[in-house]
């Protein structure tokens, strides 16, 4: 006979869990000793054991027990089932991965979107009003004050790097003083 401690390490589970198994009726309630003590058998560590190996391939409690309370029909409907729900999952998490991935290429940096291009921040600074002199001018004093965000913005735009170059040289000739 062991005891529910004695029952749970040989299957490698915590004494808890032996007991939460036993209040769901997973695990038969065991007879008691006179001093009040569960005192489990060989047949109640055989069905822990199973229960055991069940939840370590990822079978949810209530396919255990229709797998233990019904050996006659077999584990394999349950097992086929279960593997059927896995994969569906799997195809689920890899849509969500696939998500992901999309999201991420269309960032230039973390938490950056890309929403808008070179073509595109051109037509907001005419609608604005800026004259391609207003444009040149306004370049030259982002570099002037602050050089690796202007260079990060031209990036932003997904400007080529040569074309980065030329305009950043552009805006320090005309840099204000």
């Amino acid at each position: 006979m062991l005891t529910v401690t004695k029952l749970a390490r040989g299957c490698g589970l915590s004494r808890s869990t032996v007991l939460y198994y036993e209040s769901v009726g997973l695990l038969k309630a065991p007879a008691r000793s006179a001093g009040g003590y569960r005192c489990y058998d060989a047949k109640s560590q055989a069905r822990l054991r199973l229960i055991s190996v069940y939840r370590k391939a990822g079978l949810r409690l209530a396919d255990i027990r229709e797998i233990l309370d019904r050996p006659a029909t077999g584990a394999s409907g349950v097992l086929t089932r279960r593997l059927a729900e896995l994969d569906a999952e799997i195809e689920r998490l890899r849509d969500h991965q696939q998500a992901i991935f999309r999201l991420l290429k269309g960032k230039t940096h973390i938490g950056r979107q890309k929403v808008i291009n070179k073509e595109k921040w051109i037509s907001i600074m005419k609608g604005a009003g800026f004259s391609p002199a207003d444009m040149n001018r306004w370049h030259s004093e982002f570099e002037a004050q602050a050089p690796s965000e202007h260079q990060e913005f031209l990036q932003f735009l997904n400007i080529p790097a040569e074309e980065i170059r030329g305009i950043r040289e552009e805006s320090r000739k005309g840099a204000p003083r």
